[in-house]
């Protein structure tokens, strides 16, 4: 007897131009094996490329162009290609929108037979995909995958300009746009584009005011996740962390170590290059970009430079026009969280820094700064024009627009402009008709507080202001300045007028005392026009306008 030929039937030809697999000789091969050959084995048809076996041929055929990368269904809306029609067939859904496969619990629609069958899980609360390691379980192979690389560390996407691997393609695509610069989340409020959804979702809560995460168990509640859980510390058991000099709490032992410094008074981080010292070491990096000229965030509008991502996000509200820190109290709105703060005060009269040397209170730190100046006499800035000394550079600066005419704060209302940012605040009531401030006395209104608190006097009488010499006292300081120049003997008034022989104790009196002879009123009115000779015949006549 012959002996029988049980070797595999040959490989199917294939026509590469037309992609498609010719298939003839196939069907007459089958055709013409015997029963007994096929009856030998379950699946005869062998990949000579894996030996993965297969029961029919079309179904090797198929598999073949794995290996080959032969992918002859093409979608004709997108040219994607596929290595089968049935991945072709589900593939134009996407462009199509069909879902012919329709959940009977809720009459979702999905676009495959396999989606469906996972979304009935939501329904079933089937998750048949364990964690060996934690037991957790999953609705989809996929998460189980991914929840794996949790125990085993594996990250297997990488990315290729930096070499940062990742647990998932998806963090790792979120991750390039730190390379590319990619902002296509927008908030449709201001503007603002950010590289991650939940960043977006997080920044709109500024506009909304929403605070979804409550606390159980005071009501407090959050803009986001990570506040509510530290603040959650303070209910729980957790060991709290207090300050042994002033009984501040702080959930973390690292908080309390860089609180404690407050008191201290210690800086144990030092620049190498000037010595200068910091309490924290964040501090002093920053610090050091002072030295290198490093400003690593760059405005993406005006291309200006900034040594904090800080610093760049709130620069960029002079572009977007974003003011999301709005007064619970008057509605005024601002771009920073701390100017809210200062203006909070006005309402509430808190004045939380004191001067140490004679104990007056002050709204904002830079304004205790300047007061010290009082007590030091320091003045080491010194206008050119008329020799008038200031404690501070800015002060100078501002001062020196009232010879020079500048004025490059303009009302966007009706186009007035100021020498001063702070002019430009009190005239912008002006439209608004906002006087925030009313004596309780006799209910006069008043744009500023310190118009309030002069005004005040009237009614109590006070006169804070004494003469060292005699005790006579004022109701204002400058009209104890002005009385002060009766105690002054000639031998105290060293700068004399050329013109007249008049003596003064000052060389910016002199100077100003010489704009009599010249004429010259370089102090002017922002609201009239109105020209003087002396600073203080401005202010004077500026109380006209303000209604004090």
């Amino acid at each position: 007897m012959d002996s029988k030929d049980t070797s595999p039937p040959p490989e199917p030809e294939t026509n590469v131009a037309s992609g498609i697999l010719v298939d003839q000789y196939s069907r007459q091969v089958a055709s013409n094996l015997s029963h007994e050959w096929l009856q030998q084995s379950e699946e005869p048809f062998v990949c000579s490329t894996c030996g993965q076996a297969f029961t029919s041929l079309s179904d090797l055929c198929t598999h073949e162009s794995v290996h080959t990368d032969e992918k002859p269904f093409i979608c004709e809306t997108c040219g994607k290609a596929f290595t089968e029609r049935s991945h072709l067939q589900r593939h134009s859904r996407i462009h199509t929108g069909e879902k012919p496969f329709v959940c009977e619990t809720c009459g979702r629609a999905c676009t495959h037979q396999i989606y469906l069958d996972i979304h009935k899980r939501v329904h079933t609360g089937e998750r048949p995909f364990v964690c060996e390691t934690c037991g957790k379980a999953f609705t989809q192979q996929g998460s189980l995958r991914q929840h794996s690389r949790v125990h085993t560390g594996e990250k297997p996407f990488a990315c290729e300009t930096c070499g940062k691997a990742f647990n998932r393609q998806t963090h790792l695509n979120i991750h390039k746009r730190v390379h590319t610069g990619e902002k296509p989340f927008i908030c449709e409020t201001c503007g603002k584009a950010f590289a991650q959804p939940t960043d977006l979702k997080k920044h709109d809560r500024v506009h909304t005011g929403g605070k979804p995460f409550v606390c159980e168990t005071c009501g407090k509640s959050f803009t986001q996740q990570s506040s509510l859980c530290q603040h959650f510390r303070l209910h729980s058991l957790e060991k709290l962390f207090i300050c042994e000099t002033c009984g501040k709490v702080f959930t973390r032992q690292n908080e309390l170590d860089r609180h404690s410094r407050v008191h201290t008074g210690e800086k144990p981080f030092i620049c190498a290059t000037c010595g200068k010292s910091f309490t924290q070491q964040s501090g002093l990096l920053r610090h050091g970009m002072v030295h290198t000229g490093e400003k690593p965030f760059a405005c993406e509008t005006c291309g200006k430079a900034f040594t904090k991502q800080t610093d760049l996000n709130k620069h960029g509200r002079v572009h977007t026009g974003e003011k999301p820190f709005v007064c619970g109290t008057c509605g005024v709105a601002f771009a920073q969280l701390g100017n809210l703060r200062q203006h909070d005060r006005l309402h509430t009269g808190e004045k939380p820094f004191i001067c140490e040397t004679c104990g007056k209170t002050f709204t904002q730190q830079t304004h205790l700064n300047i007061h010290k100046s009082v007590h030091t006499g320091q003045k080491p800035f010194v206008c050119e024009t008329c020799g008038k000394a200031f404690a501070r550079q800015g002060n100078l600066s501002g001062h020196v627009r009232v010879h020079t005419g500048e004025k490059p704060f303009k009302c966007e209302t009706c186009g007035k402009a100021f020498t001063h940012q702070s002019n430009l605040h009190i005239h912008k009531r002006v439209h608004t008709c906002e006087k925030l401030f009313a004596c309780a006395t006799c209910g006069k209104t008043f744009t500023h507080r310190n118009s309030l608190n002069r005004h005040g006097r009237v009614h109590t009488s006070e006169k804070p202001f004494i003469c060292e010499t005699c005790g006579k006292a004022f109701a204002h300081q400058s009209n104890l300045n002005i009385h002060k120049r009766v105690h002054a003997s000639e031998s105290e008034k060293p700068f004399v007028c050329e013109t007249c022989g008049k003596a003064f104790i000052r060389q910016s009196n002199l100077n100003g005392h010489k704009m009599i002879h010249t004429g010259k009123k370089p102090f002017i009115c922002e609201t009239c026009g109105k020209a003087f000779s002396y600073q203080s015949s401005l202010h004077r006549h500026e109380m006209v306008h303000t209604g004090e």
